[in-house]
Formats: structure tokens, C-alpha cells, sequence
């Protein structure tokens, strides 16, 4: 098998074999995972992509201001998909300094979208694509000449636990070097009605989204999971403030997958863990970016303060972080 093919065999058999079961979110993403990502995206009850963009689009400029200098900027996005929000930073950046895009994900089909989007809405911008894990680019990243600006924005971090996510943010910490500025997305909390909502929408495009972790395992592993003996599930966890989704088994049954050459037994009605997405408020952010050698710098808002982008440094006090 190749790398990539290994490394996905290698977490589908350790989390396939744990108790409960689980996935990491990137086996969502191969090239239809991404294309059924990019259509939640757009759903009405999918507030965070829209959300998020506003903000840029409404302070892209302020942001700027507190990013350049005279040097030549690296903006580096961890999990960039298809860049769709990016182009809003990377316009006022352009204007002001050049500027070399790297973004870095583990499906070259969004890369490729996200290529042909800023080579033809900012021609002047390089690109320079990276298909990577987060924890392996940044490794690769600390070696970057010149100023570097981290873009992590969807509230990606809400994808990982306390301590992943610390030990991520330590590795941002490190891969700044001392005056490399850190931008973090992080939906924060609200009515958990509206929250069920967005991961679990009436047209059924999320669980199609979530129920794709298997398929992906069928097409690249060899597996026989029957799609329709599982089922998408949503739901809230007050105590660790997340959405969970999970995929939930129809009656027992037993799954083998070729690569593996094993045969993975389910019981009716247990869970597959897909994914978590945690919600924050500033002090859950702060506390996160303490313990990894960062700290908040300003954070910017929508009006219905639902989500919140962070520009952060590795040597800023927290008191002294600003909101807009």
C-alpha cells in the first residue's frame, strides 16, 4: 500500500478495534467527502461557513494591519479545503505585501480547487500546496524563510480534545518562529436546537457526509460495510460542550475489510465515534493557547457574536487581547 493508504489503515484498525469505536474527522476527506463538504457549506442550517467569512469580510483590513511588515508574508492554511474563505484575507493581503499561499490538506482534489480559485481570482499571490496531516506540515513549516501567518479557521480546533489540541497549538507555537502571527477560527456556544440543526440538516447532506467514512473504507480498504445498516446521529454534549456525530449500527453485524484481513464485530446499536465539535466561549480559547505558548492578541466578531476569529502570538499576555 502506498502512505497514504497506510497511514488510513492503520487508524481505521485501531479505532475500529477500541472501545467505544472511532474514526478521526480526515477519513471524511477524500475527493467525495470534500465535494459533500463544500455542499453542507451552503445548507441554511449550516451557519459557521457563512458566519466565519462575514467576519473577514467585514475586518479583513483591521486584521491586515496587525499581520504585515515590510518583509514578504508566507500564509500558511492548515486544512484549507478549497480556500473559499482565504481569498477574502488573501485580497487585502496582496494589496499590502507579497504574499506566498500554502495550503496544506490531506485531499488533493480540494488543493487542486483551491489552486485554481486563487490563481484566478489573485493572480500575484504563489501557491504552494502541501497534502499533509496538520501535526506532519507544521514539522515541515518551522524551515519556511520569512514571516509566517498560520491560518486555522471553521473551527477546526473543535475537532480535537483538550490535550490534542494543546499539543497541535504547541506545534503552531514552535512553527511561528518569534513574530509569526497565528489566525484561529472557534465557533463559540449557543442553543444546542440550533447547534442539532447544522450537523444533521432535513436534506440528509451530513449524515451522506458522515456515512462517506465508510464508503471511503470500502473503496481504498476493501471493506463491506453496508451503508444502509448504519445510520447518521447528531447530538449535543452539554458536559464537554460538542457536537457529536457518530454512526450508528442497524442490528448486529459483522464487517470485514480486505487490507486489514479482519472481521470487526458490531452490536446492535453501537457507535461509531465520527467526530466532535467543540464550542467555545474566550475563556475555554484562552486557557487552550496558555498551555501550548500562545495568547490571544485581538478576536473579532459577527454581530450575533457566534463565531469568533483570534489573532494570536506566541508572546502577548492574554490580558491584553482586544475584541471587535
Amino acid at each position: 500500500m502506498s502512505a497514504s493508504l497506510d497511514a488510513l489503515a492503520a487508524v481505521v484498525a485501531r479505532g475500529l478495534s477500541g472501545s467505544p469505536k472511532r474514526l478521526p474527522a480526515w477519513v471524511f476527506y477524500d475527493a467525495a467527502g470534500s465535494a459533500l463538504y463544500e455542499q453542507i457549506t451552503e445548507l441554511d442550517e449550516y451557519y459557521p461557513t457563512r458566519t466565519e467569512k462575514k467576519i473577514f469580510e467585514h475586518h479583513a483590513e483591521s486584521m491586515v494591519d496587525m499581520l504585515v511588515d515590510a518583509r514578504p508574508l508566507s500564509l500558511i492554511e492548515l486544512g484549507a479545503g478549497t480556500a473559499a474563505k482565504t481569498v477574502v484575507l488573501l485580497r487585502a493581503l496582496a494589496k499590502r505585501v507579497a504574499t506566498t499561499f500554502v495550503p496544506v490538506d490531506v485531499s488533493p482534489s480540494a488543493l487542486s480547487v483551491a489552486r485554481a480559485r486563487v490563481g484566478h481570482e489573485l493572480p500575484e499571490v504563489e501557491v504552494r500546496e502541501l497534502i499533509a496531516t496538520h501535526e506532519r506540515a507544521l514539522s515541515k513549516l518551522e524551515t519556511l524563510p520569512g514571516k509566517k501567518v498560520i491560518l486555522f479557521i471553521g473551527s477546526s480546533i473543535g475537532n480535537y480534545e483538550d490535550d490534542e489540541a494543546v499539543h497541535l497549538l504547541s506545534g503552531v507555537s514552535r512553527a511561528l518562529g518569534p513574530d509569526g502571527v497565528f489566525v484561529l477560527g472557534t465557533d463559540l456556544k449557543k442553543s444546542p436546537a440550533r447547534l442539532v440543526a447544522a450537523y444533521d440538516d432535513a436534506q440528509g447532506v451530513t449524515a451522506r457526509f458522515n456515512l462517506n467514512a465508510l464508503a471511503r473504507i470500502n473503496r481504498e480498504l476493501g471493506g463491506r460495510f453496508l451503508l444502509e445498516r448504519f445510520a447518521h446521529v447528531a447530538l449535543w454534549n452539554e458536559e464537554r460542550s460538542r457536537i457529536e456525530m457518530h454512526l450508528e449500527s442497524r442490528g448486529p453485524q459483522e464487517v470485514f475489510i480486505e487490507a486489514l484481513g479482519r472481521t470487526f464485530h458490531f452490536e446492535d446499536g453501537e457507535r461509531i465515534h465520527t467526530e466532535s465539535s467543540v464550542k467555545y466561549d474566550l475563556d475555554h480559547v484562552d486557557r487552550l493557547l496558555e498551555a501550548s505558548g500562545l495568547a490571544r492578541k485581538r478576536s473579532f466578531h459577527d454581530e450575533d457574536r457566534w463565531f469568533a476569529v483570534h489573532l494570536i502570538t506566541p508572546h502577548l499576555g492574554a490580558s491584553q487581547a482586544t475584541t471587535a
